[in-house]
This record gives C-alpha cells, structure tokens and sequence, in this order.
C-alpha cells in the first residue's frame, strides 16, 4: 500500500482557512474557477419521460374515435367526448384529490408491464345507466361516500370498461397490439395501489357528456414503469398503417387513377430576359428583339419548372426533346 504524504494536515488546512477569511491568500487562482455546480438529486425520476408527447396525443385521438363510435352502438346517443388533459405527476397527486365513490378498475395491458388504472366518474356511468334504460341520461347527482355499485350499476360500469379495452386495443394498434384485462375494482380510490406514492404516472382525462346537463370524466393512469421500457416505440412517428394495408393500397390506387385523367396547362419558355418599361413602351411590330439564347428551353407545368428541353422540329410540327428534369426550388 502507497502512503500518501502529499495531503495537507489539519494545521495547514485551518492556516489556510484563516487565509481566505483575512483576505491574504488570493481567491480563485485555481484551476477551472469558472465550473458551476447543480444539484443533482440520484433518485428523482425524469418527469419528460424521453418521449414524443405527441405520439400519446395520437393514441389519445384514436382511444376517442373508437370509444365515441362504442358508447353510439349501445346508448343509442352521440356523446361528446375530448381530452381534457395529459399531466405526469406523482402518484399520490394523482389519488389524493379524488372522492369517493368511483369506479377504479386496476387493469393490465398485457405485453405492457406493471398495471394500469381506469377511473370512471359516478356522472358517467349514472347518465349511461338512465340513457341504457330509455331516460335522458341526466345521472342522480351526487352520491354519499363510500357507497357500493348495485349488481345494475356494476353491469353498466362492465359494459363502459369493455369499450374503454376495445378502445384502447385500436388506439395502441399502431404502435403495439395490446389486450386488456380487469385485475379488480374499487369505489375507494386511496384503495387502489398501482405504484409507489412517489412515483410517477401519466394521466389522460377525458371529458365526456352524454347530454347537455351532465358532464363527468374518465381517467386512463399509466404507471412511468410502464411507459419507460417503450420510450423508443412512443418516440417514433405513430402511424395509421403500413404499406402493406389492403385499404391503403385501393386507396393509392383510386387515387392514381382519378389524378391521370386532370389536365394540367403546359407551357415551353424559349428564352427569358429583363428590360426597361421605357423600352417595352417603344417596342412596335417588326422590331427585333436581341437576347442570349439559353442552352435548352423551359418547359413548366401549371405554371413550374418541370424539364429542361431542346427546342426542334418533327415533320412539319415544332417538337421539343426532353433533356433533364428541373429539381423543384425551395422557397
């Protein structure tokens, strides 16, 4: 073992101490005097999750399709139905604020790992049940705590969280195909325990009103555990399809077809100059007009620069031969 004898003993140290505070010894002289330090707490999460906010807007607007098109199927009624907000925060700040009773369904997203939340207000599945049975869906109000689900009421709550999963399925189907399944269900919220009260989750909430009196929210949770091992995935561009999509490729087809039959105006430029109105103002008929013959002629279309052509003759017609194509400018 080296003995290191190039450390300062306590009596240097303080003389040096007393130095800084009298002001004899000159102060930063040292070597990276301009670095800063930032705090840096190891067991804090990234809030950012890493990925593209705008993919989960994307499943977000497909989730919304799908489930607004399920509720018409079996309310018989056009819901509305938008997002409210999409927030990352702490579990606890999540569950606190929430009252009971409401139907908390701890789900799995299977291949996803961990378990998901999906909460349903009391106003939701109130008016659905009133609308399902031939009323005006205007719910009963508000309900005491802690109070259970009727058999009735909880076949209702069934019925929505079948079209949340069939929802769901389509709206990851881009990205990843998925298949949920119910774990329990709760009308106690601080009940439910998907994470840790310090750990983070993603929360879409959803505004839904079945009429023009009654609006309530559902909640779709996302523990950051689950999220994290599918950033690269949520990163990419979600797409709608593939090339290989039966309707995409009839859909290219059709419109292949219908855009070879629009006629479009086209024109050959021979050659382009620059003059003085005073001099355009003097030009008569059987004035020659000198410019610099180009190289090839311009043919354009619909008004752009497509090709660069040679200006000829075939029989008794004027023809032009295409040399090159013209790239497009960018403006």
């Amino acid at each position: 073992m080296v003995e290191q004898d190039n450390l300062l003993s306590a009596e240097e140290l303080q003389a040096l101490s007393a130095g800084l505070e009298d002001g004899s010894l000159e102060v930063g002289s040292g070597l990276n005097t301009s670095l800063r330090v930032m705090k840096h707490d190891l067991t804090s999460e990234d809030t950012s999750l890493g990925v593209n906010v705008s993919s989960i807007d994307m499943i977000n607007e497909r989730f919304i399709r799908q489930l607004r098109v399920g509720l018409v199927e079996v309310l018989r009624t056009t819901p509305k139905v938008q997002v409210a907000e999409i927030k990352t925060m702490r579990f606890h700040e999540y569950v606190s604020p929430l009252k009971s009773p409401l139907s908390v369904n701890t789900i799995r997203i299977n291949p996803l790992r961990g378990f998901s939340l999906v909460v349903i207000d009391t106003a939701v599945i109130f008016s659905c049940l009133d609308n399902f049975f031939g009323g005006f869906g205007r719910g009963i109000g508000e309900l005491p705590p802690g109070r259970a689900f009727t058999p009735t009421e909880t076949s209702i709550i069934q019925i929505l969280v079948d079209l949340v999963f069939g929802a769901l399925k389509d709206a990851w189907a881009p990205i990843l195909s998925v298949d949920c399944e119910r774990v329990s269900a709760e009308v106690t919220p601080q009940f439910v325990q998907i994470a840790e009260e310090a750990d983070l989750v993603v929360m879409s909430r959803f505004k839904m009103e079945l009429d023009d009196e009654t609006e309530g929210h559902l909640d779709i949770v996302y523990p950051y555990s689950t999220l994290k091992p599918i950033r690269d995935l949520l990163r990419s561009r979600v797409q709608t399809g593939d090339d290989s999509d039966e309707g995409d490729q009839e859909w290219r087809s059709s419109l292949t077809s219908a855009a070879g039959d629009a006629k479009l105006a086209v024109e050959v430029q021979l050659a382009e100059f620059i003059s003085t109105v005073g001099k355009i103002r003097e030009f008569k008929e059987g004035d020659l007009i000198y410019f610099n013959k180009p190289d090839f002629a311009t043919i354009k279309i619909a008004g752009s620069p497509v090709f660069a052509a040679e200006v000829g003759a075939n029989g008794p017609q004027t023809a032009v031969r295409i040399n090159n194509s013209i790239a497009p400018s960018k403006k």
